[in-house]
């Protein structure tokens, strides 16, 4: 069952309570480097940036299920490090994240890197592909653009 509206959160870095941005980069590197097989350095210094918007779904017990961040990239926002846990998927809570991120980045154009089989869900939403399919850590990912 996708968590509700209410308990899907948001907030800048300086307003992140320390155990919850512990468990959202755990949750990330639980997807990314454990299970996807991709190591790589996530704490990249755009966490904390003052643009930057950490959104993310809990579950039952308050733990987040599923998290992105809404980087301000200037021109653009960027979503990125989309993560949702394994027992969340096919819920629908990873969409709910990109509507609240789409609402929080307002009517500035939105990008991102979206791995290719994820093209169509994204481009549900509005996103068009945006330029050439290129592999990151292994997968294939194509750039898309919405605005």
């Amino acid at each position: 069952m996708a968590p509700s509206t209410q308990d899907i959160r948001h907030a800048r870095f300086a307003d992140l309570d320390p155990l919850v941005a512990y468990r959202l980069w755990a949750l990330r590197s639980d997807v990314f480097v454990v299970e996807q097989d991709c190591p790589y350095l996530d704490l990249d210094g755009r966490d904390v940036e003052d643009g930057t918007w950490h959104v993310w779904a809990e579950g039952e017990v308050g733990d987040p299920v599923a998290t992105l961040r809404l980087l301000d990239d200037g021109e653009a926002m960027r979503i990125g490090r989309v993560a949702t846990a394994r027992g969340a998927r096919g819920a629908g809570v990873g969409a709910e994240l990109v509507r609240v991120a789409l609402g929080l980045a307002g009517e500035r154009p939105v990008v991102l890197d979206a791995q290719a089989h994820l093209v169509d869900w994204y481009a549900g939403f509005g996103f068009e592909v945006s330029g050439r399919g290129f592999v990151e850590d292994g997968i294939p990912h194509v750039s898309m653009r919405r605005g």
